[in-house]
């Protein structure tokens, strides 16, 4: 018995060993870089070059800012960008660069009961649908998504509530499969929409334009504020995502042919 427990702890102690050694960098990101299926391209290549491991939190973007200024993560990879230059403002993050963009779209039913696809912008296809009072998923997350659309209603002077408006405080893929199910609008980045159209109904009608447009940041946290975080690792991450490879990978990510997202860094 007490062979079996040596042996239990010499491997315990080889695991803990190997991890140090191979290093792990801890990364908070928006569902969308997940959801979409393309931090399963972007960061295996960064994994094996450096012999690392990244290991993902996909929360809302609020959310995932909130684990850097408590020194939970190393790295954050989000779309909120008003919020990420009040973080970075405050001292909690540095080396904050552009990585991509993409943009957001208005989903709902191909039957589309307030006709927003006829509007010429984001702002008159909320306008239509808080008229006729048709079911709107919000995300209701704080995050990157949730905040844009909190932004658009607000340009319209419209406080969104009452039966018609749903805060789920889910995810992007869970809210497109219910929005689904209720037959309902709501606001999607448009790399999530693509990567879950194969399983839903719902169709773009409402898209384009700079009030929809979405982009991506990537933001060390600062070790000033959390010295135990591996700023070392998440300064070369950064370097990737904005690099010649990273951007490559970015710009040749698509999803039934269509491209997802748009490189930033590297033109």
């Amino acid at each position: 018995m007490k062979k079996l427990k040596l042996l239990v702890l010499i491997s315990a102690l080889f695991s803990l060993s190997a991890l140090h050694a191979e290093g792990v960098l801890r990364m908070s990101t928006t569902t969308s870089t997940e959801n979409s299926g393309l931090l399963a391209v972007l960061n295996p290549p960064f994994e094996k070059k450096n012999k690392v491991k990244i290991d993902v939190i996909a929360v809302g973007s609020g959310k995932a800012l909130k684990l850097g200024e408590n020194g939970d993560v190393d790295v954050m990879f989000v779309h909120a960008p008003k919020a990420e230059e009040e973080f970075v403002a405050a001292g909690f993050g540095v080396d904050r660069a552009a990585v991509m963009h993409n943009d957001f779209v208005i989903v709902g039913p191909k039957s589309d009961p307030e006709g927003i696809k006829s509007t010429t912008n984001a702002e008159e296809a909320l306008k239509k649908i808080s008229a006729g009072k048709t079911a709107f998923i919000s995300r209701g997350d704080d995050s990157g998504t949730h905040k844009k659309e909190l932004e658009l209603w607000k340009k319209i002077n419209i406080s969104p509530a009452g039966a018609w408006y749903l805060s789920a405080g889910q995810g992007m893929g869970a809210v497109l499969r219910m929005a689904d199910d209720k037959q309902a609008y709501t606001l999607a980045d448009k790399g999530s929409f693509l990567s879950y159209r194969d399983k839903i109904q719902l169709v773009a009608l409402s898209e384009g334009g700079n009030a929809l447009l979405n982009p991506y940041h990537v933001i060390a946290v600062n070790p000033k504020r959390h010295p135990h975080i591996n700023y070392e690792l998440a300064k070369e991450y950064i370097n990737f995502v904005t690099g010649a490879e990273g951007q490559a990978i970015i710009a040749n990510y698509k999803k039934d042919g269509q491209q997802l997202f748009y490189p930033d860094a590297v033109k």
